[in-house]
Parts: C-alpha cells; sequence; structure tokens
C-alpha cells in the first residue's frame, strides 16, 4: 500500500514539510485564567508534534472581548508572548512547524469571560440554539461599530506580530465553526447596512481584510518565510445561512490572496453538501478542490482515525490532510504508519491511559463526557 503522505510537501512560501500530515487545531481547555499557556497544556503538544510536520494550536483569542472557552489562552497583549514562546518552542524542539491559531469568539462567548459581559458581533443576532431569544436585549451579541470592526482587524495583525516574535512558524486565521470572522460572512449573523455587510461581496470584506492585514503584517515582521493560513466552514445549518455555493464565492477569493494553504473544517471528510450546489451527491472536498484548482493546498480533515482513512482522503488529490481526534487518541500515529506498523494504530479512546497519553485534565473531563464524540467513549 503506498504511503506517499508521508512525503515532503512545499508550502507556496518555500517552507518544506517532512510529510503531509497535520495536527489539526482542536480547544483543550487547559490553560490559565490569565490566558497564559499551562505546563500540562505544552506537554500535552509536545507529546503530539513528533511524527506530524505542523501542529496547527487550539485558538487564541485577540482582544479581551473574544476569548471563546474556559481554559483558552491568549495572543491580546504582548505580556502573552513569553507563554507564546514556550508553546512554539516545544512543538518546534520535537520537529513539528508550529503554526498559532488566531481568533475573536464573536457572539459565542460567555458573558463570564469577556469585559463587563458585553458580547459582541456582527449584527444584534443571537446563535441559534443558544438559549438567548431576541427578545433579551441584555444578553443578544451588541453590534459592532465599524471602528471597533477596524481595530479588531488590526488586533488579528497585532496578535500575528505576536506569534513571530514569539517563535512561531506561522499563523491559522480561524475563518470557521461558527466564530466572529464567519459570523460577519454569514447571513445568518450579518444584518448590517455598511461596508462590512449586505450582498455576498460585502460580507466578505471583514475576512479578505483580515488576511490582507495578516500578510502585511508578516511582510513588516516576519525576518524568514512565515505561514499563513485560513480556516473555513463550508456551510451553516441555519436558514438565512452560509450555503456551498457561497463558501465556493469566497475560496475563490481567498484563493487568489496568496495564502499558504486553506484549511476545510468537517467532521467527515468524505461530507455532502445541504444545498447551494447542483450536485449534492458530490463531496465537499471535490468542490473545493475544483474552485481552488491548484491555486493554494487544501488541508483537508474529518474522521481519519486508520491508515486506510488517510489513504482512501489522499486518493481525492488533497495535499494535506489534519488528524485532529485521532491524535489525542494515539500520539504516536505517523510513527506507527512510518515504521510500518500501523496494524498497532489505536482507533478508540483507552480511558486507563490518560497519563500515558499525556492529556490535562480539563480535556480529558470533556472527552469522557461527550459521548460519541470520540471513538469508544
Amino acid at each position: 500500500m503506498s504511503n506517499n503522505f508521508l512525503s515532503t510537501y512545499t508550502l507556496p512560501n518555500g517552507i518544506e514539510l517532512k510529510n503531509r500530515l497535520i495536527m489539526a487545531p482542536m480547544t483543550n481547555f487547559s490553560s490559565h485564567q490569565d490566558g497564559t499557556v499551562t505546563e500540562e497544556e505544552v506537554n500535552y503538544y509536545a507529546r503530539r508534534s513528533k511524527g506530524v510536520s505542523m501542529v496547527i494550536t487550539a485558538c487564541a483569542y485577540i482582544t479581551p472581548n473574544g476569548k471563546g472557552f474556559h481554559g483558552e489562552f491568549g495572543a491580546d497583549k504582548d505580556e502573552m508572548i513569553p507563554s507564546l514562546e514556550k508553546l512554539a518552542t516545544r512543538i518546534k524542539e520535537q520537529g513539528a512547524k508550529a503554526v498559532l491559531q488566531i481568533f475573536h469568539g464573536g457572539r459565542m462567548c460567555p458573558p463570564e469571560l469577556v469585559p463587563n459581559g458585553e458580547i459582541v458581533s456582527a449584527s444584534d443576532i443571537p446563535a441559534e440554539n443558544s438559549g438567548v431569544s431576541t427578545e433579551e436585549p441584555d444578553k443578544k451579541p451588541r453590534a459592532l461599530t465599524e471602528a471597533e470592526v477596524e481595530d479588531i482587524i488590526q488586533a488579528f495583525g497585532e496578535a500575528t506580530r505576536r506569534a513571530i516574535e514569539a517563535g512561531f512558524d506561522g499563523v491559522e486565521i480561524h475563518g470557521a465553526n461558527g466564530y466572529l470572522i464567519q459570523q460577519f460572512f454569514s447571513p445568518h449573523s450579518n444584518r448590517r447596512e455598511d461596508r462590512f455587510g449586505g450582498s455576498l461581496e460585502k460580507r466578505m470584506t471583514f475576512p479578505l481584510e483580515v488576511v490582507d492585514t495578516v500578510k502585511k503584517v508578516v511582510l513588516e515582521h516576519a525576518k524568514e518565510p512565515f505561514i499563513v493560513g485560513y480556516r473555513f466552514s463550508p456551510e451553516e445549518p441555519e436558514t438565512p445561512g452560509i450555503t456551498m455555493d457561497e463558501t465556493l464565492a469566497l475560496v475563490d477569493a481567498l484563493s487568489n490572496k496568496g495564502l499558504d494553504y486553506l484549511h476545510v473544517s468537517l467532521f467527515d471528510f468524505f461530507s455532502t453538501p445541504r444545498r447551494g450546489v447542483e450536485d449534492l451527491t458530490k463531496t465537499r472536498i471535490s468542490y473545493l478542490q475544483e474552485t481552488i484548482n491548484d491555486r493554494v493546498p487544501l488541508i483537508g480533515v474529518g474522521s481519519i482515525y486508520s491508515a486506510e482513512d488517510a489513504r482512501k482522503a489522499f486518493e481525492t488529490g488533497v495535499p494535506l490532510l489534519a488528524l485532529g481526534r485521532e491524535l489525542i487518541i494515539d500520539p504516536d500515529w505517523v510513527q506507527k504508519v512510518s515504521e510500518g506498523k500501523e496494524d498497532e494504530i489505536v482507533t478508540e479512546i483507552n480511558k486507563d491511559k490518560q497519563e500515558e497519553l499525556v492529556i490535562p485534565d480539563p480535556l480529558w473531563n470533556a472527552i469522557i463526557n461527550t459521548p460519541g464524540w470520540f471513538p469508544g467513549v
């Protein structure tokens, strides 16, 4: 069986990856309350950084009002640089490229984690299934002013500068999973009438300006090639919501931005579109690959557990593949494949091996208490 996914891959900026397997960004809930990383969290990353070519961290918030999770680490001020440096150093020591995912949670932020409990978003529309009704004004997100939107765009740039100073090899702009960048792109959460909302093109303004700002900062501050990637979710279940054809329009625009990769967020690599395209039996990955047309590498992801799963995914022509939950279950996945021991790969979480797997308590508790999310739970 071919294992050509262990071959090297060169990103558009010239950085060579030692193989085509990447650790996907996953929230671990394990940072200190002040937004600095814990030793347990750093050890968790180090344990998973030996085999893969690149590690994309959990998201780091770029402003105090963008903190989306308990136990999330921050990139919102220069005082966070030593914390970020500790994480970047430990990942790189294991031989992987270290990429910091940067984000703002927008309307998904828990009120207790943001200043004055004030949630902000593109518009004052609560997330569906959030338990907040539009008749509860104190619990609804507040629409950001145009000046505040521009400040947040600059904050993405500042977080990128901190990533550079902390020694990261790159940043991933988190435009997926319903957070602020996606909220600006979505017709569900963006009902604005200024330059940041309205038509499909105007809803693209915020994401594309974040990309431009991040790239400008890299040009100004990075002394050597620095990776800039962008993650997106292809569709939303809400009506109105992002449809597959709208995402293809965004991906088309992003493909011309000189990014080093695009990263789709999928639960299942082989999933098919909900709506917005003619053939609903063709996979989202196929549509994305056709639209990108070799302009930028695409990272695929989603329920890849065995080496056979990975081979089937790579047969689609996707150049890079991210492993998420599987690297929590078996941190030695890549090494086992490279050593011809793929029959030893573990694909279900072993509830007796938290210590051996180097999983911090907050993440372990989340795994054990989420039936169905992890095989074996």
